[in-house]
């Protein structure tokens, strides 16, 4: 194992603080999506009452400062190391939704959640080095390569299906319509954002990147791809269970951005095929993590009977990718605002 160099280290440091905001941020506007929909439209539903909502707005200031510092991380490390490290996000949402919103986390959560940072440590440790970049011009001809046109023309059809004709007809039921629009979308979101990122570093060292207009071609890609993703990650959020958004979105996500970093930087072209096989299995650890954390959301949730002495009962288990709607009003569902709003991040 090679020793981590100064920019990987940084990168890393950006990465975990970034975690522990973003995590946060998912609970925080949780509530602000709960209270709102208990006096009007549901973000699920369609309305933005959420926008007058303080906790929402907290929420939201709270991410930004996470994907500040995310921001920043994908300027010093290579997406293969900086991705995978937003599993550290998942454990901080399930601790906090197991705290406050009271979406119970199990043993095998907590297993889960080990298995995360194991994964995550490993990644760390034999992640690549990344290519000395001198300008954005040097990105913009590596975003240009036939490999890497191919992979975002496919990106965006497969979007538009989903928007245009999936999501009318299936976003309220299945899960994976909104999250596959944000992954898709994040994959690119990420390739622009570490371009910028990159700008302004250099400009910062004294060689202004901002003269170039493939610059603000990337600021444009960011900005567009972000209001996309907000907005359907605020829909699936109100529709769905808190512990299985986090993670299946992480993986979808860290899935494709790695497979973009791939085409585009071909960080893959510098290591040995055993650091390869390493970091992959450090990447199917971290899968394995979020794949126990969402498979034993309800199993914390286990009430005793009040009709048999000893008797349990234990939670009805929701679809993986589906929300049942006749499953929001059964006398199973805790009353009032929880029968109304499904737990989600």
């Amino acid at each position: 194992m090679d020793q981590m160099s100064p920019d990987n280290i940084n990168g890393v440091i950006l990465a975990v603080s970034s975690s522990i905001f973003i995590g946060s941020s998912f609970i925080i506007k949780k509530k602000g999506l709960k209270k709102a929909g208990a006096s009007g439209v549901r973000a699920g539903e369609g309305g933005y009452g959420y926008l007058k909502e303080p906790w929402w707005w907290a929420g939201m200031i709270t991410m930004i400062v996470g994907e500040v510092a995310n921001f920043a991380a994908y300027a010093f490390a290579p997406a293969i190391l900086v991705t995978p490290l937003g599993a550290l996000s998942i454990i901080f949402s399930a601790v906090l939704a197991h705290f406050i919103l009271q979406e119970k986390l199990h043993m095998f959560g907590v297993l889960g959640c080990v298995l995360c940072v194991v994964g995550s440590t490993t990644i760390v440790l034999h992640a690549p080095h990344e290519k000395t970049i001198e300008s954005v011009k040097q990105i913009w001809q590596l975003a240009i390569e036939p490999g890497f046109l191919v992979y975002s023309a496919l990106i965006l059809i497969a979007v538009l299906v989903l928007i245009f004709y999936y999501e009318p007809r299936y976003g309220k039921t299945h899960m994976i319509v909104y999250v596959g629009i944000c992954s898709l979308m994040g994959s690119l979101t990420v390739m622009s954002v570490k371009a910028v990122a990159i700008a302004i570093k250099l400009t910062f060292s004294g060689r202004n990147q901002f003269k170039d207009f493939n610059t603000w071609i990337f600021i444009l890609v960011v900005a567009f791809c972000c209001l996309l993703q907000i907005n359907y990650l605020n829909k699936a959020l109100d529709t769905f269970n808190t512990a299985v958004i986090s993670p299946v979105y992480y993986v979808m996500f860290t899935t494709f951005t790695i497979i973009a970093s791939m085409i585009m930087f071909k960080n893959w072209a510098s290591q040995s095929g055993l650091k390869i096989a390493t970091e992959l299995c450090g990447f199917v650890t971290i899968l394995s993590g979020t794949f126990l954390l969402h498979k034993t959301k309800d199993m914390g949730n286990v009430s005793v009977s009040g009709s048999g002495r000893g008797s349990v009962s234990m939670p009805r288990v929701p679809p993986v990718f589906t929300n049942s709607g006749s499953g929001r009003g059964s006398s199973s569902d805790p009353p009032d605002l929880t029968a109304k709003i499904p737990p989600c991040t």
